[in-house]
């Protein structure tokens, strides 16, 4: 069943199951979420001192400066400026008087994931400030509490930067204006402060005018598209309050001295309004949140984060006593792997999918100087790079974090899809352009400046993703890993089935048949890297995983119609593309292919995300002869080696790969999961999201109903899990010295699917 020389299938979990208890013992304390919680002793010179806290929309970059004040940064996943750009919503102060630190006296801070949020306390227990700052996991609005000995005041100040018209201080390549001499000078628009506000202070972001949208639609032929101008009249900001609070002046807001404080920032975001609408709907907020007792808030959100947490885990340590723990591989890993968890989390649940580049932890770069918008690549969402923090997240239980993904690209995106597919070529099918903005259009630079009804070739012009169509199939197949491990079969029917579809017809519609009856993807390329390709390895091998993933539904979710369909249309598929070097047959890029221009190995995608070539089933030694002889290699960014080598089997490099990934943080950020700049930008979302999926396939592995055990995790580490596998699996497990000790599979009728793979 696998490659004969590096697997055996050592024990059956039919009979394991009879010899293992249910519960997990006490040998399990010492792998505790604890051990991960990111502790300072002192406070941060600046920005690049942050720590991210975020509940799913809103993100904060806190950190605490030398003379004691706490700063944070405020992000959010629908802040999206009049130039497309995802801005920051603001920036805050908050002074305690007297000075804590004044004294040089004893500092900590911490990062508490258990209950997601940052503690600080100034000096020591018997005579100390505590602060804490915190995202409410439920509602808009952000907490800072103190508590005291003796009497502080507490004060806030709002500090913008955006007050003057600007231009952007950098155009990046999916800026609407790539030409920064005939960018609209006044490109960045001042933040607005409330004037005369009682008790509060506040601030918003109006975007009168919407550079992007309407250029983009009509250059690209799809301005009749029916859709409300995404960017114009979109007003986001937020409003400070706190008990006992005086009106200092417009931006600044302090509190009488008190033994204990509470500040509220609530942030919101409404689209389309004007500035007044959204004082009003924010009002409401307010008056809304403040109904729910603090207590009853603060217990919520608590219970939120511990749900969280409690849903799957990867605790890791290696037993060998030589090793020092807090420095060897294993915890290292496990470190980046909760930590990338945890930032996934602060940033998943909002109106729009997490940015590759930078999430919404962007803070400037360099600290004093730089633009804390700023974001190399720009605004547009890249599917490549937009994928990889959210492959990991049905394994680890997070479905709620995928839904904007899916809201996006199988929602707003996929209509203005099938209205261009039949504005362009005339004929019913859906391609995805990889580079889009979040409404859908293509970015300005890769569609080319000559407008649509000037064109006889109406695709994008841009050379890196001119026939690149990988897009399509991938996001039907992780949507059917989503079915999978959910069994949401509402989903199945209204999403997956219907962009499934018109993803087949387009390829169906765009290619000819050959001689054999079989499709001949020309012209083609394989990802950006193969500009001239005959059937690509990425989209050949996705349509395959794809079809035969539909066919095997019951017959019940699947019409008979549909099935023919999809019997006829797999029959089209070439095969899977394959080459031979010095006599070793291996994997292709594509059946012929020429003239390479990036660093992608697209060979590769037969293994991962498609996984045609892997454990459990044949011909796997393709997989392994073209990783050997892959042109590119690396460990960082949104190389994908950690995991293709992961899902071959292939334990020690999958090890050496993953503790230089998890040891490459980016050199001036002071949390150690702020990965970058690598290929995008800070922090680099897609150098964390490989490490995360990477790290789950040492550990399992599934394929349909089968589960693969240990199929990469090393014999000197031992490890702790829960993880998520289809059916609505669970699998929690204990493994000591290589072998697992104890096992738990929720349902248990799943025992019988469960495989234990050891080398």
């Amino acid at each position: 069943m696998f490659g004969s020389y590096f697997y055996n299938i050592v024990i059956l979990v039919a009979i394991l199951s009879s010899l293992l208890p249910v519960m997990v013992s006490a040998d399990t304390d010492s792998f505790r979420l604890e051990s991960y919680n990111v502790v300072w002793d002192s406070p941060s010179e600046d920005c690049s001192g942050s720590m991210p806290i975020g509940n799913g929309d809103i993100g904060l970059n806190v950190w605490v400066e030398k003379n004691g004040d706490l700063v944070f940064y405020i992000g959010k996943t629908d802040s999206w400026g009049d130039n497309n750009a995802l801005l920051k919503v603001g920036k805050v102060r908050i002074s305690l008087t007297p000075n804590p630190l004044n004294d040089g006296s004893a500092y900590q801070q911490v990062l508490n994931l258990g209950c997601g949020m940052i503690e600080i306390q100034y000096g020591k227990k018997d005579n100390s400030i505590k602060l804490n700052i915190w995202v409410d996991a439920n509602n808009p609005v952000v907490y800072i509490t103190s508590q005291s000995q003796n009497p502080v005041e507490m004060t806030a100040k709002i500090e913008l930067w955006r007050t003057e018209p600007h231009e952007l201080l950098s155009v990046e390549s999916s800026d609407t204006s790539e030409d920064h001499k005939k960018a609209d000078k006044e490109k960045v628009v001042p933040d607005t402060i409330l004037e005369n506000q009682q008790n509060r202070i506040g601030w918003y972001h109006h975007n009168k005018k919407s550079l992007g949208y309407e250029y983009s639609m009509r250059l690209q032929g799809l301005s009749d598209f029916k859709m409300i101008d995404p960017i114009l009249h979109r007003t986001f900001g937020a409003i400070v309050t706190a008990e006992n609070a005086k009106h200092i002046d417009d931006s600044t807001l302090s509190t009488s001295p008190a033994t204990r404080h509470q500040m509220n920032v609530y942030v919101m975001t409404k689209h389309p309004s004007t500035s007044n609408e959204w004082l009003t709907a924010m009002d409401s907020i307010i008056k809304t949140t403040e109904k729910i007792p603090f207590q009853e808030r603060l217990k919520a959100h608590k219970k939120w984060w511990s749900d969280f947490w409690n849903r799957s885990w990867i605790y890791a340590k290696e037993n060998r006593t030589s090793v020092t723990t807090n420095d060897s591989n294993a915890f290292i890993i496990t470190r980046a792997y909760t930590l990338q968890r945890f930032i996934n989390a602060c940033a998943g649940r909002g109106a729009y999918p997490i940015k590759f580049n930078g999430s919404v932890f962007t803070v400037p770069n360099p600290p004093i100087s730089g633009d804390a918008d700023y974001r190399r690549w720009g605004p547009a969402y890249w599917w490549q790079n937009t994928r990889l923090p959210y492959i990991s997240m049905c394994t680890s239980g997070d479905f709620d974090l995928m839904h904007p993904l899916f809201k996006m690209y199988a929602g707003d995106v996929f209509e203005l899809a099938k209205y261009r597919n039949r504005r362009y070529f005339g004929y019913d099918g859906v391609y995805f352009s990889e580079c889009i903005y979040f409404w859908g259009a293509v970015v300005p630079k890769a569609y080319g400046k000559t407008p649509f009804e000037e064109r006889q070739d109406k695709l994008q012009e841009g050379p890196w993703h001119k026939w690149e169509w990988v897009a399509g199939p991938e996001l039907v197949y992780m949507m059917l890993d989503y079915y999978e491990h959910t069994q949401d079969e509402i989903f199945l029917q209204e999403k997956i089935l219907p962009v499934a579809r018109e993803v087949m017809t387009f390829f169906e519609k765009y290619y000819k048949t050959g001689a054999d009856g079989k499709l001949v993807m020309n012209p083609s390329q394989a990802l950006e890297t193969w500009r001239k390709c005959t059937n690509p390895m990425p989209e050949v091998a996705g349509l395959h995983a794809i079809s035969s993933r539909l066919l095997s539904l019951p017959e019940r979710l699947l019409s008979n119609r549909e099935r023919l369909y999809w019997e006829t249309a797999r029959k089209k598929l070439p095969d899977i593309p394959t080459r031979e070097d010095k006599g070793m047959r291996m994997l292709a890029p594509a059946e012929k292919f020429d003239e390479k221009r990036n660093k992608e190995n697209a060979e590769l995608y037969a293994v991962f995300p498609f996984r045609q070539i892997a454990i459990g089933r044949p011909d796997i030694e393709l997989g392994i002869e073209a990783l050997k002889h892959r042109w590119d290699k690396g460990s960082f960014g949104w190389r994908q080696d950690d995991i293709f080598m992961a899902y071959l089997g292939l334990t020690d490099q999958t090890r050496n790969y993953l503790a230089e990934r998890a040891r490459n943080k980016h050199v001036n950020s002071r949390f150690p999961a702020f990965w970058g700049p690598n290929y995008d930008w800070i922090p680099d979302q897609d150098h964390g999201g490989v490490l995360m999926k990477a790290y789950q396939a040492m550990l399992m592995q599934t394929d349909g109903k089968k589960i693969y055990l240990l199929p990469a995790w090393p014999k000197d580490w031992d490890v702790y899990f829960k993880l998520h596998a289809p059916y609505e699996t669970t699998i929690e497990g204990n493994v000591r010295n290589g072998k697992i000790k104890e096992l738990k599979v929720i349902p248990k009728e799943r025992f019988s699917d469960v495989e234990i793979c050891n080398k």
